[in-house]
């Protein structure tokens, strides 16, 4: 598939079949995760699979809107190790994205659930919860958690209306770097 038509075509998806998803297509994710950038090449992610059952449900307890990964075949946690890198957020984001975009193209879809600066409960973050879960030590930080699977609904590409040409400036904050109306880029 077209990277463009990847990017158009992808949409988050909160609801799987219950199938089973793949060995091979499993490393292909991170086969994708692993061709990401990093700052200096350092590469502090690590990756957590998960396909128990039961950790899904637990891990669809880590803060609201990850009621999804109840019903996910896969959830890949990824954490970074904060003390080899200062963009350590930065450096785990992208493969996530990149394991996103790896999974649209595979057949499969998925959704981020953020776990980084949120809450489990009123005592305890996210992130907390996230680690006592799987024993991640304590220099490696909970990013995100990724829901993937083979899609249970169908969800329209994106369209035109994402496209926020007025969020784009020319050499200048809020010079247009495009005239309204006009489709072709100056």
């Amino acid at each position: 598939m077209e990277l463009f038509e990847v990017l158009r075509r992808r949409r988050s998806v909160r609801r799987f079949q219950n199938r089973t998803v793949p060995h091979e297509l499993i490393e292909k994710l991170f086969e994708a995760a692993f061709l990401s950038p990093s700052s200096f090449n350092k590469r502090p992610w690590h990756f957590i699979v998960v396909d128990d059952r039961e950790k899904l449900k637990a891990l669809s307890n880590a803060k609201l809107g990850a009621s999804g990964l109840a019903t996910a075949p896969l959830a890949i946690v990824v954490t970074a190790d904060e003390s080899r890198s200062d963009v350590w957020i930065e450096d785990a984001s992208i493969s996530a994205e990149h394991i996103q975009l790896a999974a649209f193209d595979l057949g499969l879809s998925s959704f981020w659930v953020q776990i980084r600066n949120r809450m489990h409960d009123e005592r305890r973050t996210s992130e907390e919860y996230v680690r006592e879960l799987f024993g991640i030590p304590s220099n490696y930080r909970v990013l995100c958690i990724i829901g993937v699977g083979y899609p249970a609904e169908k969800k329209p590409p994106h369209g035109e209306e994402v496209f926020e040409w007025d969020n784009v400036s020319h050499n200048v904050f809020g010079e247009p770097w495009k005239e309204p109306g006009n489709s072709s880029v100056q």
